[in-house]
């Protein structure tokens, strides 16, 4: 099934999602289209798996860093989750297109909660667990639009430079600091 997933990965970097077919995802994968169609009833779903093992990596790598002392306060670990994002963007295959699955589907992580928030529910418990930030709803309303801010300045910054517009990544930093600050003020 990963080998699906890498070539799945792939392909939408060559072709976009439209272009991906459970065709060509069996020819690259080296795999019979059953094989794909036992484990996914349809392209949606595979990118969806995709996403998910995107989602993991993203919250793995952040529960390693907010918690690991390398982070001095909160600011940090919001710092330290807009640089994974942007790692992301830069060596994860697929990622570019795909981010975390907005492009299908903005309840593809889960039903209730559109992809960007669970990105920031998640972020939100991390400083909450690790930085003795106070859980409360400001907290998750200005963590939810940073996020979607962010998100869309990242994307900015790697239309205009396939590396990422530097200038324009440090204004998304520059942006999100200010905004929690003067929104949260922890």
């Amino acid at each position: 099934m990963q080998r699906m997933l890498d070539a799945c990965a792939e392909l939408v970097d060559e072709v976009g999602y439209e272009g991906l077919t459970t065709t060509l995802l069996a020819e690259r994968a080296g795999v019979a289209i059953g094989s794909v169609y036992q484990f996914f009833p349809d392209k949606r779903a595979v990118v969806q798996a995709l996403t998910l093992r995107n989602v993991e990596a993203y919250l793995a790598r952040l529960a390693e860093r907010i918690p690991a002392g390398e982070l001095l306060d909160w600011w940090d670990g919001v710092d330290a989750a807009i640089e994974e994002y942007i790692e992301l963007h830069r060596t994860v295959p697929g990622f570019r297109t795909l981010h975390f699955g907005d492009v299908v589907d903005v309840h593809l992580i889960d039903a209730e909660r559109d992809n960007n928030q669970v990105i920031a529910d998640h972020l939100a418990d991390l400083l909450i667990r690790y930085h003795s930030v106070i859980d409360r709803p400001k907290l998750r309303f200005a963590l939810m639009i940073a996020v979607e801010a962010a998100d869309a300045l990242i994307k900015l910054a790697f239309r205009r430079n396939t590396d990422g517009d530097d200038e324009v990544l440090i204004e998304s930093k520059a942006l999100v600091r200010e905004y929690l600050h003067r929104h949260v003020g922890v």
